[in-house]
C-alpha cells in the first residue's frame, strides 16, 4: 500500500507550512529631487562666471549701457521704499488688530474713502511701498475702496513728494498745490468709482494661512519674506520694461509732440506710464521737459505715481490680473482728465 505525503492543510485547504508572502501594495516611490530657487541661482552664477567675457562685451554698447543704467536706477530708487512698505504691511498684518480700523475709519464706505486718501499725507513713501500696504489693509478688513484710495494718494500727496515738487519748480508753488489737490481728487474719485462698479471677485489676494499658527515675531518675518519675493519679482519685471522703453522711444518724437497741447498731454501721460520714475524724483524729470506746457507736465506728475509699468506689474502680483486689467486703465483716464482740468484752472 502506497503512502501519500502529508501536508499541513487545514480543513479550508490553506497550506500553513508555506512561507508567508508580504502583502502586495503599490511600489515605493523614490523621493523626487526638485530644482529650487537656490539651485537656479547657483546655476546662473556659474554661467555668469563662465561667460563673463562675452557678457561684458555684450553690455558695452551705448544702448545697452543706457538700458542697464535705467534698470538699475529704477530698482535703486524703488527698493528702499518697497522694503519700507513691506515692513509696514507686515506690521499692519500681524500687530494691528482688526478693531483698530473699525475705529480709525468711518463706518460708511463713502466717507472712509476720503479719510483714507488724506491718511496718505502722513506716510513718506512712494508707490512701490503703497501696493503691499493696501493689500494688507484689505486683509485686515478695510473696505477695498478706501484701501485703493490710500494706494493712489499716499505716493502723490506725502510731504516728501510735494517738497520735491516745490524745489523742482522754483518760483511756481502752484505746481505743488495743483499736484497735491489733483492727486487727492483722483484718489477719492477712483475710490468712489470702485464702490459703485467694483466687484470683490476681481481682487485675488494671496492666502496666508501659515501666519495663523506662528508667533507674532515669526509671522512678521514670514509676511516680509512673502511680500518681498512676491512684489519684488514684479518690480524687476516693471523696471526691465521701463528700461526697454527708455532705449526704444526716440527723444525727437517728444519734441515734435510738444507743439500740440492735446498731443503733449497724451504724450506725457503715456510717458509717465512707460518711464516708471519714483514719485520722489519725477518732479525733476518733469521740470527738465521745458518744451512742454505746465499743464502737460502736471499730467505727467499726477499719472506717474498712480499708473506706471512697475505699478501695474506689482498690482498684478498682489491683487491679481483681473484687478490690474481694470484698475490701471480707469485710473489712467481719470488722472488725465482731472490733471488737465486743474492745470487749466490753476496754472
Amino acid at each position: 500500500m502506497s503512502s501519500t505525503p502529508s501536508t499541513d492543510l487545514d480543513p479550508e485547504g490553506i497550506d500553513w507550512s508555506a512561507p508567508a508572502q508580504p502583502p502586495e501594495g503599490p511600489p515605493e516611490k523614490k523621493p523626487e529631487r526638485k530644482i529650487g530657487s537656490l539651485e537656479i541661482l547657483a546655476g546662473l552664477l556659474v554661467l555668469l562666471v563662465v561667460f563673463r567675457g562675452p557678457l561684458s562685451e555684450l553690455v558695452s554698447g551705448p544702448a545697452l549701457q543706457t538700458w542697464t543704467t535705467v534698470f538699475v536706477s529704477v530698482l535703486v530708487q524703488a527698493a528702499p521704499f518697497l522694503a519700507f512698505g513691506v515692513a509696514l504691511s507686515a506690521v499692519i498684518a500681524v500687530y494691528v488688530p482688526r478693531s483698530f480700523w473699525a475705529k480709525a475709519l468711518p463706518s460708511h464706505p463713502a466717507l472712509a474713502v476720503p479719510t483714507a486718501s488724506l491718511a496718505g499725507v502722513v506716510l513718506p513713501g512712494c508707490e512701490c511701498g503703497s501696493v503691499p500696504i493696501a493689500g494688507s489693509l484689505i486683509r485686515r478688513g478695510v473696505t477695498p475702496a478706501a484701501a485703493l484710495a490710500f494706494l493712489l494718494a499716499a505716493p502723490a500727496i506725502n510731504p516728501i513728494v510735494l517738497t520735491a515738487t516745490v524745489i523742482a519748480f522754483p518760483g511756481r508753488p502752484e505746481m505743488a498745490v495743483a499736484r497735491g489737490v489733483a492727486s487727492l481728487v483722483v484718489a477719492v474719485l477712483i475710490g468712489w468709482l470702485w464702490l459703485r462698479l467694483g466687484k470683490t471677485e476681481w481682487i485675488r489676494l494671496p492666502h496666508r494661512p501659515e501666519l495663523d499658527d506662528l508667533s507674532q515675531a515669526r509671522a512678521f518675518w514670514a509676511a516680509c519674506r512673502h511680500d518681498v519675493l512676491h512684489a519684488g519679482g514684479f518690480l524687476v519685471i516693471g523696471a526691465a520694461a521701463a528700461a526697454t522703453i527708455n532705449v526704444v522711444v526716440p527723444e525727437a518724437w517728444l519734441t515734435g509732440l510738444a507743439a500740440n497741447e492735446v498731443l503733449a498731454i497724451l504724450a506725457l501721460a503715456v510717458l509717465a506710464v512707460l518711464l516708471s520714475i519714483c514719485s520722489e524724483a519725477d518732479a525733476f524729470v518733469a521740470a527738465s521737459l521745458s518744451q512742454f506746457s505746465l499743464t502737460s507736465r502736471l499730467v505727467f506728475l499726477v499719472v506717474g505715481p498712480m499708473v506706471d509699468l512697475k505699478l501695474i506689474s506689482m498690482q498684478t502680483g498682489v491683487f491679481g490680473r483681473r484687478f490690474a486689467s481694470r484698475f490701471a486703465p480707469a485710473t489712467f483716464v481719470v488722472a488725465v482728465l482731472v490733471a488737465t482740468l486743474f492745470g487749466a484752472v490753476l496754472l
